[in-house]
């Protein structure tokens, strides 16, 4: 019996062309499931079994095995755990983690279920084939997924590329996109899930990413290294942005990538349903790029804000519309490709902002630095719009100021440190007020903690009553972070509600 069972493994293994190894493994699994199941029958609970199989003579050896378990965890199935002062009792060196074994008496070939047996070793052998495609077709280093519309799955289309499938969810598919079964379909390979059924290749044609990915395959010189797309921004199916950069002063970033009369870009809109392409040139200088990105409409100024990393872009009322967008498609995705917080207005409501802004200078630079209103408006023309700038920009700069003596520069200067130790005193103390459990919240910094506690914000509950919009005022967060921090601060109303729920008695 064990000279055929040799056989038997040996004919397999070179019929489905995979490792001897994998094929004894699979014949073990069997074999130890099969002793599992008469333990079971025994009364023994789920126990754990490992069959060993000799590769040369066909002889195994069966063995009932404990898994050692720290003292303090206690034993969550006592059937296949043992504690490891117990466990210590029989080998002294035994650490936690490592298993005590017992040899039990083998459950003879001839008993084993021949269904169950075939069914667990064809199995292993469909996994080990399923590995060694999947292995070959990921070596070849493919970014595209290029195959054929199989079958449909729960909303997800299955798409197969000889006998590897991927999985293209309907999250990752172009809105309004209609495939149907045997279309050809290309898509990014974004990830590879080996637990997976079926369909380990996870499959996207909406992420930036295969925008990309299909712009390198259409132009030469991005893949020469001649050209880099920095960052690319997307409403899959309608339209999107990328952001070229030239390495080479003699070639055009925006004319090498659209193609004569457009055949480039056109290659790869056909592919993405239609979707139009804004080719932006990429820039260092944050104001420049995002005024490149909000093209066609035509910036008349622009004003950034380093500590929110936002930026107020002024256009005229001709061009208002077409900076937002449809939706305010164009803004969108001009702040994604930039990652810049994009306010677009127009020029009166520029000067209403700044008129407000400036007020609140002054009225900073009076009360703190205990000046009149001409002291307060000559800084505010210099171009002050800080304390922090007033104590520490260089001193040279400041005796610069015509209206100002070097007496004055200096009280002012020494008036500005003042005030900031001041207020940072009492922001200190300030702080010292919140609630313990607005401290632990994870995602709070220091500075955050000081925006709420001076929006009158000192809980947990105080902050989960808020609403996003009201966040973002105190803050200055993106809408999507501060959801997330509010959510985060409302989890514990949740958890509350679901122990109320489970402490509720059920009705008879």
């Amino acid at each position: 019996m064990n000279r055929e069972m040799l056989m038997l493994i040996e004919a397999i293994s070179r019929e489905k062309n995979v490792e001897q190894d994998v094929v004894f493994g699979a014949v073990e699994a069997a074999l130890a499931q099969a002793t599992k199941k008469l333990h079971q029958n025994e009364g023994h609970g789920d126990v754990e079994i490992r069959v060993a199989l000799d590769r040369d003579s066909g002889n195994y050896e069966t063995f009932r095995r404990w898994l050692v378990v720290a003292d303090d965890a206690g034993l969550q199935n006592p059937d296949a755990e043992e504690m490891l002062m117990d466990a210590r009792d029989q080998i002294a060196d035994i650490e936690e983690g490592d298993y005590i074994e017992k040899p039990v008496e083998s459950v003879p070939i001839g008993r084993i279920g021949a269904m169950a047996a075939k069914q667990v070793i064809l199995q292993k052998i469909r996994d080990a084939e399923r590995e060694i495609l999947l292995n070959d077709f990921m070596s070849r280093g493919d970014k595209i997924f290029v195959g054929t519309v199989k079958r449909m799955d729960k909303g997800d289309i299955i798409v197969e590329s000889g006998r590897v499938e991927g999985r293209l969810r309907r999250s990752e598919m172009i809105p309004k996109e209609n495939l149907r079964s045997g279309d050809r379909v290309r898509a990014m390979i974004m990830e590879v899930d080996t637990t997976l059924r079926g369909a380990p290749i996870i499959l996207s044609r909406s992420a930036p990413s295969y925008m990309i990915e299909l712009f390198r395959n259409e132009v030469p010189e991005i893949e020469q290294g001649l050209l880099e797309i920095k960052s690319c921004a997307r409403d899959p199916g309608s339209r999107a942005k990328i952001a070229v950069l030239s390495h080479d002063k003699r070639v055009d970033p925006i004319g090498t990538c659209v193609g004569v009369r457009g055949s480039r870009v056109n290659a790869v809109t056909n592919e993405l349903a239609g979707e139009r392409v804004d080719i932006v040139l990429w820039s260092e200088d944050p104001a420049q790029f995002v005024i490149g990105a909000l093209a066609p409409a035509n910036v008349t100024s622009i004003v950034v804000d380093e500590e929110r990393h936002a930026m107020d872009v002024v256009v005229d009322e001709e061009n208002l519309a077409i900076a937002i967008g449809r939706g305010g498609q164009n803004v969108r995705l001009a702040s994604d490709l930039t990652g810049w917080k994009i306010n677009i207005m127009d020029a009166a409501e520029s000067a209403q902002k700044q008129a407000v802004e400036t007020e609140g200078t002054r009225a900073l630079f009076m009360a703190k630095l205990d000046v009149d209103q001409e002291v307060a408006d000559i800084l505010i023309e210099e171009g002050f719009t800080s304390l922090e700038e007033v104590a520490y920009v260089p001193l040279q700069e400041m005796l610069e100021i015509e209206s100002f003596d070097e007496d004055t520069v200096t009280e002012l200067r020494t008036r500005a440190k003042d005030a900031l130790l001041t207020m940072a005193i009492a922001k200190e103390e300030s702080v010292e007020e919140v609630s313990q459990d607005l401290k632990d919240l994870h995602g709070l910094t220091p500075a955050l903690i000081a925006k709420l506690v001076e929006s009158g914000v000192h809980t947990r509950d105080d902050l989960a009553d808020l609403a996003t919009d009201e966040l973002t005022d105190i803050t200055g967060q993106s809408a999507e972070e501060a959801t997330a921090l509010i959510m985060k601060a409302r989890e514990h109303w949740f958890a509350n509600d679901v122990a109320a729920s489970d402490a509720k008695p059920a009705v008879e």
